[in-house]
């Protein structure tokens, strides 16, 4: 079928008469010579060629593609043409005024304007075929075609472009070495700019269109700062995917095929591919730059190192694919935003530091002693961190070391050494700010009045701390070493928790001999004492939680050792004697410990502590 708006694309000459019938009209005034005879025959046969596929004189020419009709006379068409640039050329040299040049002009046109009908159909039907994902790595197939035999020159042509693109379908090979035989064709006529106008105005609407498709929308910074967040992390989430495609399928194949069809000429085929994806590849790397000048939050930090990370991990690529001089702006695109990304990042590490800093102390405390809201958020901000520990550790290679105020140096031990860390300026960083975290907590901690809980407090969310560092890459980035040491302040808090909120129950004990010459008033009197202190400890500490069992249990246990055996033998030794004064028994003590710490004087099952009378647990055998 015809195709629609080229006639408004370019202007051509008008209907030409062919030679034969311009032959008759003319009427040498001398006989010409041998080698004028020789080019008029080669004008000749280029003129029953080219007036076959003559749109304007031939019904059967308008409405049938001749490549696709029949490749072999294609063929011959092309050289036809070769011929024919060559006779005009002989032409000049003999006589530039001559008749029979000016109608080798005549139908150098008529085969210029076949061959920009043909360029355009083959750019047009084979969309499909020359889509990003066709000129890419598919599966190995042999190619023919009706221009293969044995002696063919496009042989050849083929291994070239089957070697030069991985393992293309036939389909796309056979259509760019078309495409590329017609633009050889036509620049060697000096029909250089048509063939670049026809070629460019087609792929770069497929290019504009599969950045589309990719939803990349062309929004200005005002639009971004205004969205709100979930929206768009969405697009940024759809940028992460687009970036991809663009630059491992739809730029890099647009790079191929651009070089494939216009091999012949460094200088057009870098023209022609940055005018098709010059708009849409600035559009696709402004993007994170305009991410970055809205407002920033904690949370955005992560989709900042996603991007990061994904122009990193690119950006040989992109180098590669836009490494045309013309190209430059957009590899300094790619660049800035890869630098403002990076910029942002640190920008929000500094904030969120200065706001755990700036926390109020006297914010309301976790009752119990609980673990504090912020040692959830932040120790949940750097285990995510810790997900990105190669981009971070790009972007804080350079940093010198955090300052570390007088007041700190007592809470910071440095984590792995250089040899041993994946990433030395990370694990520096990541530590300093559980070290920040700390020192908040420290003084919080001084705004309990109970100086015990005040250290329960302390044990608790150091232990969930370390909790989450074991369970994500923080272990591997803090180390074994920054683990220990602090499990053992846990230890040193809990123990100071128990002789402060314990110590008076526990120094109530004399040794074994002692206890068993004590008098029956003396023993009256030290069930007396003790009933009360154990009594009182227990409903103090009966609001306590101590979330995790890993805590709880050892502090549990510990107690109980410290108490259990002691009592066992005043027990034995006075229960005969004392009746009503010994008011618990030994399995009574271990339902209260067994029940402590789950916070508001409930044990597990719910009800009051104190009304529990039997249970069955391990700490039974300290007893």
């Amino acid at each position: 079928m015809p195709i629609k708006g080229m006639g408004g694309l370019f202007c051509y000459a008008p209907k030409t008469a062919s030679f034969r019938e311009s032959s008759l009209r003319s009427s040498p005034a001398k006989a010409p010579s041998p080698r004028i005879s020789k080019l008029e025959r080669s004008i000749r046969v280029a003129d029953s060629m080219i007036m076959k596929w003559n749109t304007e004189t031939s019904t059967f020419a308008k409405v049938t593609s001749l490549f696709h009709q029949n490749r072999r006379e294609a063929q011959d068409y092309l050289k036809c043409v070769h011929q024919l640039q060559k006779t005009m050329h002989l032409l000049v040299s003999e006589d530039s005024s001559s008749e029979l040049l000016v109608k080798a002009h005549n139908l150098m046109q008529i085969a210029m304007k076949r061959l920009e009908k043909e360029f355009y159909q083959l750019l047009s039907s084979n969309r499909e075929h020359l889509d990003p994902e066709s000129v890419s790595a598919r599966s190995t197939r042999s190619t023919t075609s009706d221009f293969d035999s044995d002696n063919s020159p496009e042989d050849g042509e083929i291994r070239i472009v089957r070697d030069s693109i991985s393992e293309v379908k036939q389909a796309s090979t056979v259509a760019m070495i078309d495409l590329r035989l017609i633009a050889e064709c036509m620049i060697a006529s000096g029909y250089s700019k048509e063939c670049v106008k026809i070629y460019t105005i087609i792929r770069k609407s497929i290019v504009d269109e599969g950045i589309y498709r990719l939803g990349v929308d062309l929004l200005s910074f005002n639009q971004i700062s205004k969205m709100d967040w979930e929206i768009l992390e969405v697009k940024i989430k759809n940028w992460l995917d687009a970036l991809k495609i663009a630059v491992k399928t739809l730029f890099k194949c647009e790079r191929i095929l651009c070089d494939h069809v216009f091999g012949v000429s460094d200088s057009m085929r870098e023209s022609c591919f940055a005018e098709i994806t010059s708009v849409a590849a600035a559009r696709l790397f402004a993007f994170p730059e305009y991410v970055t000048k809205g407002k920033r939050s904690p949370e955005k930090i992560f989709r900042a190192l996603d991007m990061y990370s994904a122009i990193s991990a690119y950006w040989p690529e992109i180098e590669s694919i836009f490494s045309y001089d013309s190209l430059s702006a957009i590899r300094s695109q790619a660049l800035t935003s890869y630098a403002k990304l990076s910029e942002s990042v640190r920008t929000i590490l500094a904030e969120f530091e200065s706001s755990v800093q700036k926390e109020p102390l006297k914010s309301l405390l976790p009752s119990g002693g609980g673990i504090h809201s912020l040692t959830l958020k932040t120790m949940e901000f750097i285990s995510r961190l810790s997900n990105y520990w190669i981009a971070l550790g790009e972007i804080l290679a350079e940093d010198s070391p955090p300052a570390k105020p007088p007041l700190m140096e007592s809470y910071f031990d440095s984590p792995n050494s250089d040899e041993s860390s994946p990433a030395p300026a990370v694990s520096v960083k990541l530590a300093w700010l559980i070290v920040v975290l700390l020192c908040k907590l420290d003084g919080k901690a001084e705004q309990y009045q109970d100086v015990a809980l005040s250290y329960l407090f302390l044990a608790n969310n150091l232990q969930h701390g370390i909790s989450v560092v074991r369970s994500c890459n923080l272990q591997y980035l803090l180390g074994e070493d920054w683990i220990s040491k602090n499990e053992m302040k846990i230890k040193q808090f809990a123990s100071n928790y128990e002789k402060l909120a314990w110590g008076k129950v526990m120094t109530s004990f004399m040794d074994d001999s002692t206890a068993e010459s004590m008098t029956k008033d003396g023993a009256k009197e030290w069930f007396k004492r003790f009933n009360h202190e154990f009594e009182e400890a227990c409903l103090k500490q009966s609001s306590c939680v101590i979330p995790d069992a890993r805590l709880r249990d050892p502090i549990q246990t510990s107690i109980a050792k410290k108490i259990g055996p002691k009592y066992r033998v005043m027990y034995e030794t006075h229960r005969n004697l004392l009746g009503g004064f010994v008011r618990f028994a030994p399995e009574d003590l271990e339902n209260h410990l067994s029940d402590l710490f789950f916070g508001h004087g409930e044990s597990r099952s719910g009800t009051t502590s104190y009304s529990r009378k039997s249970r069955e647990r391990s700490l039974r055998g300290w007893f």
